[in-house]
């Protein structure tokens, strides 16, 4: 019997996996109308409570629909309370946030580089966030 229970010991790490897993979350856009002016979205969140509550982020994927072309010298952030990471595209995934943790508050950031009003004005019309996590 102990020869069972020592074997058993030595086995648990295999069985005692991190939960990996991801969430999703929209939401509305922004507008900016001045150049030199920045705007942040409203929080994102997961849905639901994460099933471990220390999981980490693994990679995030991010998209954000523009009503009209992208304006010369945007600079879009998506954010968790404690880093930031520039985003290339209106749509890709990075490892930038690896390590965060997974049920952090997610925040898109835009900011034209110009001065004066903007015309057209950015609008934003949607924001998405999907958060891998393990």
């Amino acid at each position: 019997m102990k020869h069972c229970l020592s074997a058993l010991l030595l086995l648990m790490p295999l069985f005692a996996k991190a939960v990996s897993g991801s969430w999703v979350a929209e939401g509305p856009g922004v507008m900016l109308e001045q150049g030199g002016m920045r705007d942040e979205s409203a929080e994102l969140r997961a849905p639901n409570a994460l099933p471990d509550a220390n999981a980490r982020i693994t990679r995030v994927s991010w998209r954000y629909r523009l009503l009209s072309a992208e304006l010369a010298g945007l600079q879009v952030q998506l954010c968790t309370l404690n880093r930031c990471i520039l985003l290339g595209s209106g749509s890709g995934s990075s490892t930038g946030l690896q390590g965060e943790p997974a049920n952090s508050p997610f925040r898109f950031i835009y900011y034209v580089q110009s001065r004066g009003g903007l015309n057209p004005p950015l609008r934003v019309i949607g924001n998405q966030v999907i958060v891998n996590y393990e």
